[in-house]
């Protein structure tokens, strides 16, 4: 799974001119499912989502988890982020798992954050979306879970 992490003030994702994920400050998920996938790296990608230290504290310093000031998460399912450039000029999605596994692991991923007592908004899985982010820093970062090892 590879998920793209943005520090929000706000965010919002819209699905056919209706709101139907909005937080406040907290994180936005961009999140893809690759094929082999599985409950492991959602496991994975859940601790570090709660526990990676990138929210400010009273300094302004980095050293704050989503956990340690019960914020909020807008999780967003984005295959593109599986999308391979390297051949041509059309991406290949050849990578990202099938929407029936993909959408199964995300909600997985939805239920693991919710189960430890984060507050989790979402757009529509597979919908066209139109996505609003005020980025708080700019503070970006990109996770692998086939990088954890």
């Amino acid at each position: 799974m590879k998920a793209v992490i943005q520090r929000a003030t706000r965010a919002s994702v819209e699905v056919n001119g209706q709101v139907v994920g909005r937080i406040d400050a907290g994180l936005l998920v961009l999140l893809g499912v690759a094929k082999g996938d599985g409950e492991r790296d959602g496991l994975y990608l859940v601790e570090k989502i709660r526990t990676l230290r990138i929210l400010a504290d009273e300094q302004g310093k980095m050293n704050r988890s989503l956990a340690d000031i019960g914020g909020s998460v807008l999780l967003v399912s984005q295959f593109t982020l599986l999308g391979r450039t390297t051949n041509g000029h059309r991406p290949s999605f050849d990578e990202a798992a099938p929407p029936d596994e993909a959408k199964r692991l995300y909600e997985q991923v939805v239920a693991g954050l919710r189960d430890h007592g984060t507050h989790v908004e979402t757009g529509v899985f597979a919908a066209h979306m139109q996505v609003e982010l005020l980025n708080d820093g700019p503070v970006t970062f990109v996770l692998d879970s086939r990088g954890a090892s």
